[in-house]
């Protein structure tokens, strides 16, 4: 007991450094992976907030994932599974996370992809945007767009927005839509920093295809990278519907040397759009404006590099998928500089924005992360669920849901609730998930297992959802 005083104490501290109504700059990142490297304005803004090493979207897939951030609802309340409906189609009356902000006074507006886009071909348009969360929405169109014929493509039967695919790309950083998302992000800081905003600035990068200034490339020579290592038998202990339908063939078929310069091509983008939020960053010390806005990084979902034998992109619930990046800072927070390995949920992010800034929303699925921006290792008794929904194929008769939870120390997975296969890892002795303990008979296996299938219950469904998902877009 003798820890509450401190805990107060310390909201104390966080609410007297905000005003009544702070500043939000809310930073989205598309596919960015937990492992990039050359990332020093990320990097710096970690050193300044509080990193989240264990958090864990609720779709690995673009669209999903973004509609229950911005709702603060799990999938089976968003009905969101594919690239193509809109949460209100599910949700008509839901208050956004910016439209809660926007009903109590605060200027909110979006520039780059906030909601869902189709990339590249949405680039410039207001994709699946929504229009009760947003008094200005910009959507610049850059040179990486009118480029698209100078892009690499070793797959060419897959369009560039699946493909590994990139361009070394000639011009300025200003020139690609990322560099004009940040200019375009400044200037509006610039004209509204005399009233409370809540900014949603969206990066399209490292979305493929991969597209930065050669300069980026230079910062990643081809002859550091190396794919990432894994037991040559590591598949056979691993459910079929585990792996992604537009990736069921290891690496997409290409030779190593290919998926190197892939690799490369990736960092290089990281590294682009780090040095747009170091500008971005840069522009609200140079306002004065650092002291009264919190600032949340954050990307869609995690992405896959090359592991598990040759597993690219997302769409798959192992743990380079299911967790991503997360970073808030908030002025005054007492575990600002301070990395937390506590299990928190993409979810978690709308009720702790409303939190800070002393709002009430209405019914949301996850709770505020604000105890733990004062005390990063504080007991947090929590869980994270991670969803996917995989059509039917040739190697799958039907559609079937792919649900994971993942505790402190286990990854428990069901396919179409153990019809289609179960995974269990144990993260305290195998991180990178090569061993599936489900395939083993021993009880203590089993008993988790069942422990974990029942924590299921109220938060993820085990079974597909009605037809009206589009299984052509998931």
């Amino acid at each position: 007991m003798r820890h509450r005083p401190c805990l107060f104490a310390s909201f104390l501290i966080l609410a007297s450094s905000l005003s009544a109504k702070p500043n939000i700059l809310f930073i989205a990142i598309d596919d960015l992976a937990n492992a990039s490297t050359h990332t020093p304005h990320i990097d710096r803004l970690a050193a300044s907030g509080v990193r989240f090493d264990r958090a864990y979207n609720q779709i690995p897939l673009c669209n999903p994932s973004r509609a229950s951030v911005l709702t603060g609802r799990r999938p089976d309340a968003t009905q969101v599974y594919d690239l193509d409906r809109h949460f209100r189609d599910a949700l008509p009356d839901v208050v956004t996370l910016p439209q809660l902000f926007r009903q109590n006074g605060w200027f909110t507006a979006r520039v780059g992809k906030i909601y869902h886009y189709d990339v590249p071909n949405g680039i410039g348009t207001d994709g699946l945007d929504d229009k009760p969360s947003w008094q200005l929405v910009l959507n610049p169109k850059g040179r990486d767009v009118t480029d698209e014929k100078l892009i690499t493509n070793p797959t060419p039967q897959k369009p560039v927005s699946a493909a590994l695919s990139w361009l070394a790309a000639e011009g300025t950083d200003e020139e690609q839509t990322d560099g004009m998302i940040a200019t375009e992000a400044i200037q509006l800081l610039e004209k509204h920093r005399d009233e409370p905003f809540f900014l949603g600035v969206g990066f399209f990068r490292p979305h493929t295809p991969f597209v930065a200034p050669k300069k980026y490339f230079d910062l990643h020579p081809l002859d550091s990278i190396r794919l990432p290592e894994a037991p040559a038998d590591d598949r056979s202990d691993i459910p079929v519907a585990a792996f992604a339908h537009n990736n069921p063939t290891p690496h997409y078929g290409l030779d190593e040397l290919t998926c190197r310069k892939a690799l490369q091509a990736y960092r290089a983008s990281v590294s682009f759009v780090d040095a747009q939020v170091g500008r971005v960053l840069d522009a609200l010390d140079k306002l004065k404006l650092t002291n009264n806005t919190i600032v949340v990084l954050w990307s869609d979902h995690g992405y896959h590099l090359g592991e598990h034998l040759g597993t690219w992109q997302k769409r798959t619930l192992f743990e380079q998928s299911a967790r991503a990046p997360l970073i808030i800072r908030a002025p005054g927070a007492k575990g600002n500089g301070r990395a937390c390995h506590r299990i928190v949920e993409f979810i978690d992010m709308y009720p702790t924005l409303a939190d800070l800034a002393s709002l009430t929303p209405s019914k949301l699925d996850g709770k505020s992360l604000r105890p733990l921006l004062n005390d990063p290792t504080q007991t947090w008794d929590s869980i994270a669920i991670t969803q996917i929904l995989r059509p039917a194929d040739d190697r799958l008769p039907t559609q079937v849901m792919g649900r994971t939870i993942r505790t402190e120390r286990w990854r428990f997975t069901e396919w179409n609730e153990g019809a289609n296969g179960l995974e269990l890892y144990d993260h305290e002795k195998d991180p990178l998930e090569h061993t599936n303990l489900a395939r083993l008979p021993k009880a203590e296996a089993s008993a988790v297992m069942k422990q974990l299938h029942a924590q299921f219950e109220g938060r993820a469904i085990g079974q597909p959802p009605p037809s009206s998902v589009n299984p052509k877009r998931l």
